[in-house]
């Protein structure tokens, strides 16, 4: 079976691409621009495996697709992505591009019989922000983005959601809660907690720390999706949440604890723009209609995360 990853090069892609050539027989192709937040290493060692394959290409350029649907794929798994919010506030023009333009494009190929079906790998922030006493976001819950990235995502889940319901394509929707574990990059909260602690710099945070999310470690995250391809069914979307609420102030402490450094490198900044309160996921679907559970838990999985990048910093990994 073939499968067509885009955005594989990236954190959540390369870390799927590991987890398929680990637990399935599935033979992989990836493209990936190869942008700042990609792992060109990680894929040269990949090269090695015979059951991977490595495009660079984007999602944007029909001339690039066109490059990779060279032959019959299972499933097209969407990652391909910009992802950043503080990026998009500055400038949301990549993230349109990619994001909404991208998307398109692969839509355009599957309506066109290309591929088998294809998982669109979304986000909760497309929900937009729960108050304290709210329930958990539920698939039903309506898109409310609140920041220009969440609205390009949200924009291709609309598109996602009318290529269905128009052409009965083969679509999945996926919304994940807060990622974290390796190959995340530095710019990501949890990173940039443990690179500037192990610098022993200060670490910002935005307003009084107590935006709320949950957080869910990556290899959980890539079960899911690896669930949903061989057992979701078209037109559905699906949540996957971690069902760890915590404040960053709290997130910051415990890293801190972890790498036994001082709590007052935290320094408190003037808040981000647009800033989300709270997010919450609700997986019960998932958990219910196909069986998904999660095999690590929170404190277990930051952990394992804090001394992964303590090892990249302390130049122990290759």
């Amino acid at each position: 079976m073939n499968v067509l990853v885009t955005g594989g090069a990236g954190f959540i892609g390369i870390n799927f691409v590991h987890y398929l050539l680990k637990t399935t027989a599935y033979d992989v192709t990836v493209i990936d621009s190869l942008t700042y937040a990609s792992h060109p290493a990680e894929i040269k060692k990949l090269n090695a495996n015979p059951r991977f394959r490595f495009i660079k290409g984007s999602v944007i350029a029909h001339s690039d697709i066109e490059i990779a649907l060279d032959r019959e794929y299972e499933a097209i798994i969407h990652f391909a992505a910009e992802s950043h919010v503080d990026r998009s506030i500055h400038s949301a023009d990549k993230f349109i591009q990619t994001n909404i333009i991208g998307t398109y494009q692969l839509l355009k190929k599957l309506s066109k019989g290309f591929v088998k079906k294809m998982i669109h790998i979304s986000t909760d922030e497309v929900y937009g922000s729960l108050k304290l006493d709210d329930r958990p976001f539920t698939e039903t819950s309506p898109l409310s983005p609140n920041n220009p990235y969440s609205a390009t995502k949200a924009s291709s889940d609309l598109l996602v959601q009318a290529y269905y319901e128009t052409f009965n394509l083969p679509l999945i929707t996926t919304r994940c809660s807060n990622n974290f574990g390796p190959f995340q990059h530095v710019e990501k909260f949890i990173p940039a907690i443990i690179y500037n602690a192990f610098y022993d710099r200060k670490i910002p945070l935005y307003g009084d720390g107590m935006q709320i999310r949950d957080w869910i470690f990556v290899e959980d995250h890539c079960a899911a999706i690896a669930l949903i391809l061989e057992k979701g069914k078209s037109g559905e979307v699906y949540n996957i949440g971690g069902g760890n609420e915590k404040t960053n102030i709290d997130v910051s402490m415990e890293i801190l604890d972890m790498m036994k450094k001082p709590q007052n490198l935290v320094e408190h900044i003037e808040d981000r723009k647009g800033h989300d309160r709270r997010y919450a996921i609700n997986s019960s679907k998932l958990q219910n209609e196909l069986g998904w559970k999660q095999a690590f838990c929170f404190e277990e999985a930051l952990n394992k995360t804090v001394q992964w990048y303590i090892k990249i910093l302390e130049g122990k990994l290759p």
